[in-house]
């Protein structure tokens, strides 16, 4: 039965039930990244006000902005390596919506794609990953996300509960301002049982083994009258290579 354990190591918890929240206050220590991580990380957060536009939801939405950039992380040397430019694509097998055809957003911002605190944070999380399942490399998808509620509502998941096709998958809050929803809903794959929870703290993290549970977030919605947003980053990490059309 899933259940939130913030005392739980996380590799432990994802070996366990394929489900590990790290609290922002302990996400730091937890992922045994430097002391001043939080500080240098939240100078990259300005970012997010610059996200473009997704220019291909098929709901007919105006509600998401998100950039995406590749890596390749080699576990028995610690390297992270920028990957050429490419499409974002999944099979309609994970994603009816918005799979079968690639998808090109624009590159994570070059300072921020090479700067320590964004590779630290990838390298940490493919070094955790390993302790759960072996794999000699880690191939990375990263995507920042601002869902926003100018047309009344913003749909962070609008493929509705899913997989991603990967091994793990990483949501991590970045900030909320002004709306009101967004749950995170986790449930077992094969299996009767489910989690609802929000995250309202920045940093506070969500770890998801892929194969072993389905996940979404429910829509945002304004709390006033003026806009509001929800950010997010979501790394995958596949061994298997980069998802692609055959």
């Amino acid at each position: 039965m899933l259940h939130l354990d913030p005392h739980s190591l996380p590799a432990q918890a994802l070996i366990a039930q394929g489900l590990a929240v790290l609290p922002a206050q302990s996400l730091a220590a937890q992922l045994q990244l430097p002391a001043d991580w939080p500080l240098d990380f939240g100078q990259l957060l300005p970012a997010w006000e610059r996200l473009p536009p997704d220019a291909h939801l098929r709901d007919g939405g105006r509600y998401r902005r998100r950039r995406h950039s590749c890596y390749v992380h080699t576990l028995s040397s610690d390297a992270m390596a920028l990957q050429p430019h490419r499409a974002h694509w999944q099979p309609t097998d994970y994603n009816a919506l918005h799979g079968g055809f690639e998808r090109w957003f624009e590159p994570i911002e070059a300072d921020m794609a090479q700067a320590p605190a964004w590779l630290a944070l990838m390298q940490s999380l493919g070094r955790l990953f390993a302790k759960v399942r072996p794999a000699p490399q880690w191939f990375i998808e990263a995507h920042a996300f601002r869902i926003d509620t100018a047309g009344g509502v913003g749909r962070p998941t609008p493929e509705g509960a899913h997989r991603d096709g990967v091994d793990f998958v990483v949501v991590m809050l970045l900030g909320r301002q002004g709306v009101k929803g967004g749950e995170s809903r986790v449930f077992e794959a094969d299996g009767p049982h489910g989690l609802r929870f929000e995250m309202n703290e920045p940093l506070t993290t969500v770890l998801l083994d892929d194969a072993r549970v389905v996940h979404e977030t429910t829509p945002i919605q304004p709390q006033g009258s003026d806009l509001g947003h929800r950010d997010t980053l979501v790394l995958t990490y596949r061994a298997a290579g980069f998802q692609a059309p055959a």
